[in-house]
């Protein structure tokens, strides 16, 4: 995994844990918690620092309180105090004497404050701690220049933390005195230039630039450095020092996200182990090398002015050296860019190589022979590309016997080598979906001829575990598809009219997940199945849940998307016994017969999506099942029509009323004259 530092800012969101642990000898009453030597006052509403504690306390934790100024007097109580830690207050300055008796103090957190107010009182202050070697700065909202005035001098800080700020351009006198700097987070600020900022930090070993804005990495000399995070960034070119004959002792580089237009141009001698390069756009030029057809492209490409170390630079955009020393790589990370190919030989220059990640590519044509993969591979993505071929040899597929993950999905493949997954000996997932193949009949597989398609066939394959055949248009399973096979997980959703007939049995001791989600499938016996956890049956038009699924130790059962009317109470009581999850979503549930809804709210919570799920009444209006009450008994039609109907006729009398009385006032007035106000005789 790409290596990104942990955000100091997270301080101020984890649980203090240390608030659970029993009180050892300090009054109940008090907002603080003991436990050896270490106080902790988190979120106690002080405006200051506790007197009374015990005066040999070592560590003291006031993270999520409401301290506005350390005052110099504030830890005179404290003077063996080597930890301390003040994130998330209002810290917006420490009194200049703050730390004069303190000198014990190793450990600084000043995370989520305001110290851009009283930078320079503070940096005073900073300066009479001689052993500090940890300091948490993040997320102050400090700049380029207090940043500097708060680090002079501390000479013996080797951890340091400025996440969050506001820093923009680094220098040569950034980190000047901090000579033994050995971890450095910088992350989340919007840096765009570094120009020598790193070059007084001779033991710096782990930098973390990530989520920034360099334009550029065009210099890089520090062989110190092992690990480097210059992911997030808007980075085009990485270009090491060439003529330095040290070996670089990076063992870990991150460019991810970034917009790096060719392969990074590595040191000559490294340690590299892994490479991140997802989501950029890189790609391979050794085309150009002999291409007849474009005369004039460009074949090389030349940098000026790029650090006073380095003269100009004319590459040719094929040149091997380019690449630099991979010859130690284990990672390799190239999702998400436009690579086509790979040039000749590179492959060849990783013996280490056990993770290859190329999805999101456009890989037209996988020739694993000219490759030469790596023997210590053993996970190999190549999914969404454009592949429709995949070259290999017997001699390429008997190197590959380290491989356990395979993922070809996503890609335009019809066919497959003969015999290809039965000669990898170790493979235990593999992943094909969305692709047209087609598996082979028990005829098919014995018979190696080039009359028959390239079918694909994993018959007696022990080690496979995995298998996923999602969407590959599939219109049936043949009965021997699985025999030999001990999965745990398959995948079969997306191949609508799927006719399984009875392959599935062979797996029924092992398999833990199946998923047949939009198969159309109507009729299948699961009784046998007493080792699946995990089921999905979305999108099948299913009018009630197969009984069989009763007597099985489910986990999780997806049912979204069918036509489910209600559920049985005998089965509701069954499944919300034993489900953790249940997915209901999607189903045109009957309102008048919800006790199944009340049966899974009393017993499991769990329902996915819970105030998504709709239900009918009987006049066609539809109602969350959860807010929905009940419907009428029988013996109450009547008064629930009469109840639902005279709001209205009262309504439309109303609504007739107000229109006599606007529009024709006169003939109702003629009308009342006429059956009321009748002469009378005297």
């Amino acid at each position: 995994m790409p290596v990104h530092g942990f955000t100091p800012v997270l301080l101020c969101l984890l649980p203090m844990w240390r608030l659970l642990i029993p009180v050892s000898s300090h009054p109940q009453h008090s907002p603080c918690q003991l436990m050896l030597r270490t106080a902790v006052c988190n979120n106690g509403k002080f405006s200051s620092v506790p007197a009374g504690l015990p005066d040999n306390i070592e560590e003291l934790q006031l993270n999520y309180n409401h301290i506005k100024t350390l005052q110099d007097n504030s830890l005179l109580r404290y003077p063996s105090l080597n930890s301390l830690s003040l994130a998330c207050n209002t810290l917006d300055r420490l009194e200049s004497n703050t730390f004069q008796d303190t000198t014990l103090l190793e450990s600084l957190n000043l995370a989520n404050n305001n110290l851009n107010i009283g930078y320079q009182e503070t940096s005073l202050a900073l300066r009479k701690l001689p052993g500090l070697r940890i300091l948490d700065l993040s997320e102050n909202e400090l700049d380029d220049d207090m940043a500097s005035v708060l680090l002079q001098n501390l000479t013996s800080l080797e951890y340091l933390n400025l996440s969050g700020n506001l820093l923009k351009r680094l220098d040569e006198n950034s980190f000047r005195h901090l000579h033994q700097l050995k971890d450095l987070d910088l992350q989340r600020n919007t840096i765009f230039e570094i120009d020598g900022a790193f070059d007084s930090n001779p033991n710096l070993q782990r930098l973390n630039l990530a989520f920034n804005y360099l334009p550029c990495l065009t210099d890089f000399h520090m062989i110190q450095l092992v690990v480097l995070n210059a992911s997030h960034n808007s980075v085009e070119w990485f270009i090491s020092r060439q003529e330095l004959n040290d070996t670089f002792q990076l063992e870990t580089l991150d460019l991810s996200n970034n917009k790096l237009l060719f392969f990074p141009f590595l040191p000559s001698q490294s340690n590299l182990r892994n490479l991140y390069l997802s989501q950029n756009t890189v790609r391979f030029y050794e085309h150009l090398a002999n291409n007849i057809s474009l005369p004039n492209s460009t074949k090389t490409i030349e940098f000026y002015n790029l650090k006073k170390y380095m003269s100009n630079v004319t590459a040719e955009l094929w040149d091997d050296e380019l690449h630099g020393d991979i010859s130690v790589l284990e990672i390799l990370d190239l999702r998400g860019n436009q690579v086509e190919y790979f040039p000749e030989g590179f492959i060849q220059k990783m013996p280490a190589l056990s993770r290859l990640r190329i999805s999101g590519n456009c890989l037209e044509t996988l020739n694993l022979t000219s490759a030469q993969l790596s023997g210590s591979l053993y996970e190999l993505d190549v999914s969404n590309n454009k592949l429709n071929q995949i070259l290999v040899d017997n001699g390429t597929l008997a190197t590959l016997s380290n491989l356990t993950y395979f993922n070809l999905s996503l890609n335009h493949l019809n066919q497959l080598p003969f015999g290809f997954f039965s000669s990898l000996s170790s493979i235990r997932s593999v992943d094909l979906s969305y692709n047209n193949i087609i598996i082979c009949l028990s005829n098919e597989a014995e018979i190696n001829t080039h009359s028959i398609p390239a079918c694909v066939d994993w018959k007696n394959i022990i080690s496979l575990r995995q298998l996923h055949l999602k969407g590959c248009s599939l219109e049936r399973i043949p009965t021997s598809a699985f025999t030999g096979l001990s999965l745990t997980h398959l995948e079969l959703s997306d191949n609508p009219g799927l006719i399984i007939q009875d392959s599935l049995q062979t797996l029924s001791r092992t398999l833990q997940h199946l998923g047949l989600g939009n198969t159309q499938i109507q009729d299948i016996d699961f009784s046998h199945f007493q080792s699946l956890k995990f089921l999905n049956l979305s999108k099948n038009f299913l009018t009630n849940i197969p009984p069989p699924i009763d007597n099985i130790d489910l986990k999780v059962l997806d049912l979204r998307d069918n036509k489910l009317s209600t559920i049985p109470s005998g089965q509701a009581h069954v499944l919300a016994s034993k489900l953790q999850t249940i997915f209901l979503t999607g189903n045109p549930f009957n309102c008048c017969q919800t006790e199944w809804f009340r049966t899974f709210e009393k017993t499991n919570p769990n329902i996915f999506e819970q105030p998504d799920i709709m239900c009918q009444d009987p006049f066609n209006m539809f109602h969350r099942v959860q807010d929905f009450i009940s419907c009428p008994g029988e013996g109450e039609s009547m008064l629930w029509y009469i109840l639902l109907f005279l709001p209205i006729a009262l309504f439309f009398v109303g609504i007739t009323i107000i229109f006599l009385l606007t529009f024709k006032p006169k003939v109702l007035q003629k009308s009342i004259k006429k059956r009321y106000l009748k002469p009378t005789s005297y």
